[in-house]
């Protein structure tokens, strides 16, 4: 196996979102974490759950495994017992996200997807995101509207977690004392420098930020024979 790709190093760190979940239903949005769930069944997370977005939990290759008729899905959203990797258009320190709108709400610069289902996503399961492109337009110092609910402003939502935020330059977490983002792990090449260059808020870095973990070679080879042998995820990450 040859050197792991920036896109390969995000695989990873997307399907670690879901480590020690147990028997959870993944829902996740986009290219690179969608590869990151299927990842993480094969190898370290056998008991997670996959849909197909609709109406059957199916296997790593997306053939059917079982019925998830919408009552059971929707107790499994309500319950925690869900694991979402959405995207953002905005996201703040405390882990508030936008999709909605670019701009003030009444009359917004831009229309994006609108709030769809991230307040239930965010108040009721644990929810992380992926952000292909890292960039101060991206990490805000404040959101122009709060779709997903960042930990400022779930307080008594019992559901409420965002594990990881992950990017093109590195995983972040919220293990602050104020719950504030903080760098965990750095992808190979990216300096603590260009992550604060590239965020609009300052964010919280400790002390010998560790890189993020190598995928090993039966992941490589999974990644590249088996989940995506196209090689379509260097087209959301291309270094």
């Amino acid at each position: 196996m040859t050197g792991a790709t920036r896109a390969e190093y995000c695989v990873i760190a997307c399907a670690e979102a879901w480590r020690g979940d147990g028997e959870v239903l993944a829902s996740p949005m986009g290219l690179i974490p969608s590869l990151g769930a299927r990842l993480a069944r094969l190898t370290f997370a056998p008991d997670l759950l996959l849909t197909d977005g609709e109406a059957m939990l199916v296997r790593p290759d997306g053939t059917p495994e079982g019925w998830l008729p919408y009552r059971q899905h929707l107790a499994l959203v309500t319950g925690g017992r869900r694991h979402v990797m959405m995207g953002a258009s905005q996201l703040d320190r405390f882990g508030n996200q936008n999709i909605s709108c670019i701009g003030d709400w009444e009359r917004p610069r831009r229309q994006l997807l609108g709030v769809r289902g991230a307040p239930v996503n965010t108040l009721n399961n644990p929810t992380s995101y992926w952000v292909p492109r890292h960039s101060r337009r991206v990490f805000v110092e404040r959101v122009d509207l709060v779709c997903g609910v960042g930990y400022d402003r779930a307080a008594g939502a019992p559901y409420h977690r965002i594990p990881r935020v992950v990017s093109d330059l590195g995983v972040f977490d919220f293990a602050t004392s104020d719950r504030s983002m903080r760098l965990a792990s750095l992808h190979p090449g990216v300096t603590v420098e260009q992550v604060r260059e590239a965020t609009g808020f300052e964010l919280a870095v400790p002390d010998g930020v560790p890189a993020t973990r190598e995928p090993t070679a039966v992941e490589l080879r999974l990644i590249r024979e088996a989940l995506d042998p196209g090689g379509t995820r260097a087209g959301e990450v291309a270094a």
